[in-house]
């Protein structure tokens, strides 16, 4: 059926026609959404200018103590929770969503209601 070339080219068909329409601005950035096997990513982008805001992933070593293995949904809603507080510090309230050409479901819908859940709205 697939081999892992198409699989990764089809998410990247995915994820450009995401991006099409969903673009940071200084008023509302963009939540960028990156899952591999093994961690969950997230930054918070203002596109206009390219600089990435406010940044967590399943890497770092105060999330990974506390859950652990990255590629699950507790790590998901962690990260997602991280995030949101790292955002609203910063004074953000407002984001779009990327999914990053993942389906809204599993560890990417964790991270979205844990951030919601968390302050931020999208």
């Amino acid at each position: 059926m697939y081999n892992r070339v198409d699989r990764k080219e089809a998410l990247a068909r995915r994820h450009q026609r995401v991006r099409k329409d969903v673009s940071g601005t200084p008023e509302r950035p963009r939540l960028s959404v990156f899952r591999s096997h093994a961690h969950i990513y997230v930054q918070i982008i203002d596109d206009t200018t390219g600089h990435t805001l406010v940044a967590a992933s399943s890497v770092e070593p105060d999330i990974r103590a506390k859950v652990g293995y990255g590629g699950n949904i507790a790590a998901a809603e962690e990260v997602g929770r991280v995030a949101a507080e790292r955002a609203i510090e910063k004074g953000i309230r407002k984001v779009v969503f990327d999914r990053g050409g993942n389906r809204y479901h599993g560890r990417v819908a964790a991270l979205a209601e844990a951030a919601r859940k968390g302050g931020l709205e999208f």
